[in-house]
């Protein structure tokens, strides 16, 4: 009990589920495992549980499917803000897996997200990626909403010379990049909400560990509660 509580001060936005793939990441060392539903039980009993969600969800008009069943076939973009304390607005701009979920590279500023940022997103992913090369080795979805900083003629040209099959959402249906629309929620709640925020060089400076800390431990359903790393490491083993 002491180490779920632990794992529910440190990570207070998780639920059970997270919080037990957290538990047995640390008791994988002893070969030991946690049901969750023993999780949820003391988690229940200590009152840890997280208050139910009853708000009604909002309809969404798209159908498609973002999720690839391999890395490196679809890459998501969004971007979103950070409001501080002393009222400055951090924004920032991403690169997202729609297999493995990781978040590959992001740019951020205190001003507006560019075309020429979005240009060095890009650039930046690729090589982070597939090394020191000029385009993508396979044809590779860029999916973006239709942001000016996306959609710029500029933008597109580039993208599509390095090789990039560019995608957007249709117009008023930002569901259709549900993905990195999840992850901006993730994120907000797991790491901005629960920290302190006083200015925007303390952002921006705690900024690489949140990233760092998402890609390393945290759980996603949709990879059997693994995190981006732990997923692409197994693949990785299994080739």
């Amino acid at each position: 009990m002491p180490f779920i509580r632990e794992l529910c001060e440190a990570h207070a936005a998780n639920g059970y589920r997270r919080i037990t793939a957290r538990l047995n990441r640390l008791l994988a060392a002893n070969d030991e495992r946690v049901n969750h539903k023993r999780v949820y039980r003391l988690m229940k009993q200590d009152g840890l549980l997280l208050p139910r969600y009853t708000g009604r969800p909002q309809e969404r008009c798209h159908n498609g499917q973002v999720i690839t069943l391999k890395p490196d076939l679809r890459w998501c973009s969004d971007g979103f803000e950070i409001r501080c304390w002393n009222k400055e607005v951090v924004r920032v701009a991403f690169s997202l897996d729609c297999c493995d979920r990781e978040l590959m590279r992001y740019v951020a500023t205190t001003g507006g997200i560019t075309g020429e940022m979005v240009q060095d997103l890009l650039l930046e992913s690729l090589e982070y990626r597939f090394g020191q090369s000029e385009r993508v080795p396979h044809p590779l979805e860029w999916l973006t909403d239709n942001g000016s900083c996306y959609i710029a003629k500029e933008t597109r040209a580039f993208a599509s010379s390095l090789g990039f099959v560019v995608c957007t959402t249709p117009v008023r249906s930002p569901q259709s990049n549900g993905m990195a629309e999840a992850f901006v929620k993730t994120f907000k709640w797991d790491y901005v909400y629960l920290n302190d925020l006083p200015d925007a060089a303390t952002v921006m400076a705690r900024l690489p560990e949140w990233i760092e800390d998402y890609n390393r431990s945290h759980p996603h359903k949709g990879l059997k509660m693994k995190s981006p790393w732990e997923y692409r490491a197994e693949l990785a083993s299994n080739e």
